[in-house]
């Protein structure tokens, strides 16, 4: 075999969520996809763009959608940064800022792919534990002569839980180095961070049409940044890093911000309904601000009710995290996929 650069020999590698042949006989809520259809525009933008054609090479800057978000967004469309995903985002952003040797900073439990992202540069990682109530130690702010990036996940996975925008603009004003505000789920929460950019050219927000506009499938994401910023980053990014059905559909979906309003007030519905069932079952379970819940129990171990609902028919996520702790991630499906999940918990965790 080739031989490969050493870190990437030593990585462990990033493990996505279980997506198993025969989807369809499970329940699917294990890697918080939204379990409702997208905006049909969504649908019919794509239709317009097959049938013109797709023997052109798409706009490489995502021009359509950035003029929409920045209408919507308040800002101008020199401060967006478009991505195959957040997480073509994410790779973006570190590749600019992060080189070996370098340190990049992030909290745990997080989003798994920080560790990926760093490893892949051959950085170090500054990992740092959050505190019991889910809020940040003083350490995650200090600096150092190494740290080149820090990652934030706001609202957070697994727990998603939030820290607030103030206490995000106080960390960045004394960190040495750039902030990503990671917002994959921001739009089942109440508060973001998108103003704390003007206020702090360290401060960077990625964003993903994944989770509330429900085009996990598409693959569409973006960064909001101060425009010399962004300058440097389109350097960095791929010639042609999304395509013309992404740029269509996306475009089309934050267009009809009717339907993502009640797409997100049937999904926080159900939140609530779920978190209240899952704390009469004796779980504990974190408010959430995003579009799962974060479950642990005081005497029963949940790895194996993981695996036995598994064998039911119903996905969720079973998540260790070492120096913290394990649980249960579960997406907010439908009504129908919820409930099927409580009725199988109910005979697994209630005596």
């Amino acid at each position: 075999m080739p031989s490969v650069r050493p870190n990437i020999a030593e990585m462990k590698g990033y493990t996505p969520g279980e997506q198993p042949q025969g989807v369809e006989k499970f329940i699917k809520l294990n890697t918080n996809e939204n379990s409702y259809q997208c905006s049909p525009k969504v649908k019919a933008a794509i239709g317009h763009v097959v049938q013109a054609g797709l023997q052109k090479y798409p706009d490489p800057f995502a021009t359509a959608f950035r003029i929409r978000a920045s209408e919507l967004l308040g800002i101008a469309p020199d401060w967006i940064l478009c991505g195959n995903g957040s997480d073509d985002i994410l790779t973006i952003v570190t590749r600019a800022f992060v080189g070996t040797s370098d340190m990049v900073r992030f909290a745990n439990p997080s989003y798994l792919l920080y560790r990926t992202m760093a490893e892949l540069q051959g950085a170090a990682c500054d990992i740092v534990n959050y505190n019991p109530d889910w809020s940040l130690p003083p350490e995650f702010s200090q600096g150092n002569d190494w740290l080149r990036l820090v990652y934030l996940a706001n609202p957070n996975s697994p727990s998603g839980t939030m820290i607030a925008p103030a206490e995000i603009a106080a960390i960045a004003d004394v960190l040495p180095c750039p902030l990503l505000v990671d917002e994959a789920y921001v739009d089942f929460a109440e508060t973001n961070c998108i103003s704390l950019v003007a206020e702090n050219e360290k401060v960077m927000v990625a964003r993903t049409l994944s989770k509330s506009y429900a085009l996990a499938g598409l693959r569409f994401g973006y960064l909001v940044a101060q425009p010399q910023v962004i300058q440097e980053l389109n350097k960095v990014k791929d010639s042609y890093n999304c395509d013309s059905l992404s740029i269509a559909g996306a475009t089309a979906a934050i267009d009809d911000q009717g339907w993502l309003a009640e797409n997100r007030a049937r999904i926080l519905a159900t939140r609530a309904r779920m978190t209240a069932s899952l704390r009469e079952m004796g779980m504990q379970v974190v408010d959430s601000h995003a579009n799962f819940v974060w479950c642990t129990h005081e005497s029963i171990p949940v790895e194996p009710i993981y695996r036995q609902l598994k064998q039911s028919g119903v996905l969720v996520r079973y998540m260790l995290y070492p120096g913290w702790g394990d649980g249960l991630r579960i997406t907010v499906g439908t009504d129908e996929q919820v409930d099927a999940c409580l009725a199988l918990l109910s005979g697994l965790v209630v005596s």
